[in-house]
């Protein structure tokens, strides 16, 4: 799995921005993915950005002035962004759309990631990233949620408070009123809470007005608060269902259960923390002299954040 974050786009544009021509007059953003890469460039070479309808239209953005703009026709040569490509579809449909105008402008291609198949579809670009691929823009839209497994506190919605975590009517509003955080545009495999079981009917019914798709529901079947904080098993009971050969991926909030559920699955963890993506959970607690994992402070350091979560 390639993965990449929005700082990862940034720290690539600026490694390969030499490759740039500095005769560039206009940089126009592919929406809207194209849009974030498509001004980060336009910062970085000091020129002009604007999306591609509003280029379609005639008028480009003028700096500082909000619903001022300033006629296409005084640029000539345009730089075309897109964030990827990989079937290569989207930027087809792109060149198309502006087919008539390649009289009028001087109109060049550039995606920043590139499936090395089709790098000749663009005049430029920045990495070449095979697929399967997900970025953190995107990833909450993609089809692979489908495969995916995905915590509830901190994923989906707002933790819950120290106070609000009572176990008993402040919880409970809590489940039904919680503010919600990621909620994906795309359907969930399943949802793996350490929610316990006798909170399903609140938990369900968040879901539903949230509008959060999704296929199955997991809670962790233990009497109360208490048997869950003696069992001490959020991340083994997440990554218990997370083992199962149909997933691919789990997006958790927390990233030291990040880090154990990685351990244990030896699968992609998403940590929306940072929204990095954790692949080898050796690398968040390391010996710098031997070189190795110490998983007895791992344990330690898991212990010590339980009790301060209590």
């Amino acid at each position: 799995m390639n993965y990449r974050t929005i700082e990862d786009m940034n720290q690539a544009i600026l490694r390969r921005l030499w490759i740039f021509p500095r005769d560039i007059d206009l940089i126009v953003g592919i929406p809207r993915s194209g849009m974030f890469p498509a001004n980060l460039l336009a910062l970085y070479l000091n020129r002009r950005v604007t999306d591609l309808g509003s280029f379609l239209n005639g008028h480009i953005y003028q700096s500082g002035e909000r619903g001022r703009f300033i006629d296409a026709g005084d640029f000539k040569k345009i730089l075309v962004v897109d964030d990827s490509i990989a079937s290569g579809s989207a930027m087809n449909r792109c060149k198309e759309m502006l087919k008539g105008l390649e009289g009028k402008y001087e109109i060049q291609y550039c995606a920043i990631y590139v499936v090395p198949e089709k790098k000749q579809m663009v005049d430029y670009y920045v990495e070449l990233a095979p697929l399967p691929r997900y970025f953190q823009w995107n990833i909450m839209n993609h089809t692979v949620l489908k495969k995916a497994c995905f915590d509830i506190d901190g994923v989906l919605c707002v933790d819950p408070t120290a106070e609000e975590n009572d176990d008993g009517p402040r919880y409970r509003e809590f489940l039904l009123n919680a503010k919600p955080l990621f909620i994906p545009g795309a359907e969930i495999g399943t949802l793996v809470t350490s929610r316990l079981e006798k909170y399903r009917a609140e938990t369900e019914q968040w879901l539903a007005r949230n509008g959060v798709k999704y296929d199955r529901l997991v809670m962790l079947d233990l009497p109360d608060m208490a048997a869950r904080k003696r069992a001490n098993c959020h991340a083994s009971f997440k990554a218990a269902e997370y083992r199962k050969q149909q997933y691919v991926l789990f997006v958790e909030s927390n990233p030291a259960q990040a880090v154990e559920i990685n351990r244990l699955t030896k699968k992609p963890v998403l940590c929306t923390a940072d929204f990095k993506m954790v692949f080898d959970s050796k690398s968040v607690i390391y010996n710098i002299k031997q070189g190795e994992y110490l998983p007895w402070l791992r344990r330690a350091a898991l212990k010590l954040r339980n009790r301060l979560r209590r």
